[in-house]
């Protein structure tokens, strides 16, 4: 088989984790090509996901890099043999491989943090506010395939509508959710979901609110994707230009501290079996109802 031309995220992040390991195991590429009878250049293609190991020589390998049974091993093993093959194969003709990878990322993830200060995270939005959204992004000189975006956006939101959902937490900005996107009816079409969804006994929403400072334009935009063991976590970051994915412990564990600061300052969850009237004090509920009363 030829090697891949546009390798997904899942392949060259085994790739990348295979070279670290190597790596650290002071064994050269030759040395690591012996392993599974093969050239240099085929170690040089597994390790840029290009190619696949099989499956024997994957655990030989991991042995001679002293990658030794455990979460990491099992991790990485179940990475090699993953097909890849999902819902988002139906999209191949209308996403880009950057959104296919982020589908295919957060059904494989064991927990989702998110931090968005701009815009509703895609993965709480209603259909009318992604349809906004996506008409705003699409290029007018195309006919673009609306209505595929937005399903495939609302596609991704299985991971926590359905049983057992995925763990999400996510913390947003206030100024996001005074951005109006497509119209007042939208807007308070939206904050009524972020209450919804809140519901879910595997969801946590917080508000960011201004009156918090500036740490949370500091951060930026990000999402901390669980893996099956910590060294298998993803961050990904939000650039103008398309989005970045960040594997090394330092990211990881910088982006953690980053998250948790967030939520520290941010205006305690929204608990949807307290009417807001009842609360004591301001919290991510009464805000929401608050702007959702007021948008016009």
């Amino acid at each position: 088989m030829p090697p891949r031309s546009q390798p997904s995220a899942r392949h060259r992040r085994l790739g990348a984790e295979l070279r670290k390991l190597r790596l650290a195991a002071g064994l050269s590429g030759d040395q690591a090509a012996a392993l599974i009878d093969a050239d240099r250049g085929r170690v040089s293609n597994i390790e840029a996901g290009r190619v696949d190991v099989p499956r024997n020589g994957l655990h030989k390998v991991l042995r001679a890099y002293g990658c030794t049974e455990g979460p990491l091993f099992e991790g990485l093993m179940a990475m090699a043999q993953d097909r890849g093959k999902g819902w988002w194969d139906a999209y191949r003709d209308v996403m880009r491989r950057p959104a296919l990878d982020l589908a295919e990322l957060e059904a494989r993830s064991t927990h989702v943090r998110m931090h968005e200060s701009s815009t509703v995270p895609g993965m709480l939005q209603t259909a009318d506010y992604a349809r906004s959204m996506c008409a705003m992004a699409a290029d007018e000189s195309e006919d673009e395939p609306l209505d595929r975006y937005v399903e495939f956006r609302l596609a991704r939101q299985r991971i926590i509508e359905q049983e057992p959902g995925t763990p999400y937490h996510a913390v947003i900005h206030e100024g996001a959710l005074h951005t109006l996107i497509g119209s007042a009816e939208v807007m308070r079409g939206q904050l009524r979901r972020l209450i919804e969804v809140a519901r879910l006994p595997h969801v946590t929403v917080q508000v960011f609110p201004f009156t918090a400072g500036g740490f949370s334009a500091y951060s930026r935009p990000f999402a901390l994707f669980g893996g099956p063991t910590p060294e298998l976590d993803t961050v990904r970051l939000e650039q103008p230009l398309g989005s970045v994915l960040l594997h090394d412990h330092p990211y990881l564990d910088r982006y953690s501290k980053i998250f948790t600061k967030l939520s520290e300052l941010a205006l305690p969850p929204v608990d949807p079996e307290a009417r807001p009237e009842c609360h004591e004090g301001r919290d991510s509920l009464t805000l929401i109802h608050h702007l959702m009363y007021a948008m016009q």
